[in-house]
């Protein structure tokens, strides 16, 4: 172990992290002193409360919570449950509430809602929550194609009228919802399915279109 002076003259996170690497290799936990130092980074304290406490670290959790990242894993490993105290700091960052949602509440989170469907490739995975329409949530995701037929593939299974003016903007999926959920021309598409001369010759093959 190096000099407490030593230790001072790091940086919170180049500290907090050598002293997690002294505590595994000893595989036991250091003084309170070093614990202190430890636990002002939420990324080390949630490591050494799952390496070397192998449990909760109640005086690091005020600390870890501030962290979406961290709190969402501290959570799911720890807590067993929703853990309500760090949901204001988890909501804030699409990735973590979207896995929040998904490994720990085991459901829907509401009230993330409006910060996970801004994120098109979390929001894809929550909607894999949902198993039935949820009309607060189809403003967002009918405004990206890619979504949209997402949502229509796997919840609507039929024509969504709503969507279609945002679907039909992307010659691909376009495309992929003629085929998929139309399983006939889309002929108010055409035009915009044309734009994208590789989607508008598969789409000519797959319905027998004269081009």
């Amino acid at each position: 172990m190096i000099s407490l002076n030593e230790l001072l003259g790091m940086n919170k996170n180049e500290r907090a992290e050598y002293l997690y690497d002294k505590a595994k290799k000893m595989n036991k936990r250091l003084d309170p002193i070093y614990e202190e130092m430890i636990k002002l980074n939420p990324k080390w304290a949630y490591r050494y409360a799952l390496s070397i406490i192998k449990g909760r670290w109640k005086e690091a959790e005020e600390i870890i919570m501030k962290d979406p990242k961290y709190a969402y894993k501290y959570a799911w490993d720890f807590i067993k449950g929703r853990w309500y105290n760090a949901e204001p700091y988890i909501i804030k960052d699409p990735y973590c509430a979207c896995r929040y949602a998904y490994y720990v509440i085991d459901g829907r989170w509401p009230e993330a809602e409006p910060i996970i469907m801004k994120d098109p490739e979390w929001a894809r995975i929550y909607i894999e929550l949902i198993e039935e329409r949820c009309p607060e949530l189809e403003p967002y995701i009918m405004k990206n194609p890619a979504l949209a037929l997402y949502y229509v593939q796997y919840i609507i299974k039929e024509r969504w009228k709503e969507a279609e003016p945002y679907i039909m903007k992307d010659p691909y999926y376009a495309y992929q919802y003629a085929c998929l959920i139309i399983e006939d021309r889309w002929e108010e598409a055409e035009s915009l399915i044309k734009k994208d001369n590789y989607w508008w010759e598969k789409y000519c093959d797959q319905f027998g279109i004269k081009k």
